[in-house]
Order: structure tokens, then C-alpha cells, then sequence
């Protein structure tokens, strides 16, 4: 396959991932793996195990929408935000986030 030169691969694993990418993929699956083991039950555990699947679809997609990543980010807070034993791996998770830069404004 050709591509244009300073084009980048986003999808994949090693040569060629872009670091932002890479980032977010280990973040989410980081979060994932702490959320998966963590034993006690709560009500919002679904919605975290969604929105982390949402990220790492499209991460693996190669086209993060920053809008979307965000919205992800904030329900996955939401659900989880209150269980101290996962907010190092939310931090992560919100660190690979904002590598992805702002949002655009949205036009009224």
C-alpha cells in the first residue's frame, strides 16, 4: 500500500502506530484489566466496560473522534470516578486523551 509522504499508520500494533494511539490503546486496556479485576460490584461498571470498548474500537479504527473520545472520558469518569483504586488508570486513560489535542468548536 502507498502513502503519501508524512503520513502516519494509526491502526496496528508496533512499527508505524502512531504514539498518540499507542498511548490511548495501552491506557484503555490498562483500565480495562484494573476494572476487570477489581472485585467489588457497582452500578455503573457496564457503562465504563462500554466506553472503554467505544476508545478502544476506535483507536483501532484509526480515526479518534475527538468529540466522541471525550464524551467516552467523561461517562467512563463519571462511572468509576468515585472507586479510588481505579483512578490512576482513569488518569492514564485521560492523559492519552488529551494528547489528542481539543475539540474544534462546534458551529452554531
Amino acid at each position: 500500500m502507498l502513502r503519501s509522504v508524512g503520513q502516519t499508520r494509526v491502526t496496528g500494533s508496533g512499527r508505524g502506530e502512531e504514539p498518540r494511539a499507542a498511548e490511548l490503546r495501552a491506557a484503555v486496556a490498562r483500565l480495562r484489566r484494573e476494572l476487570a479485576g477489581y472485585p467489588a460490584e457497582f452500578g455503573d461498571r457496564g457503562i465504563a466496560e462500554d466506553e472503554l470498548a467505544v476508545l478502544a474500537a476506535m483507536v483501532a479504527a484509526g480515526d479518534p473522534e475527538i468529540p466522541r473520545m471525550r464524551r467516552s472520558l467523561l461517562l467512563i469518569a463519571g462511572a468509576v470516578g468515585s472507586v479510588s483504586a481505579l483512578s490512576p488508570a482513569l488518569m492514564q486513560v485521560r492523559a492519552a486523551v488529551d494528547l489528542f489535542g481539543e475539540a474544534p468548536p462546534q458551529r452554531r
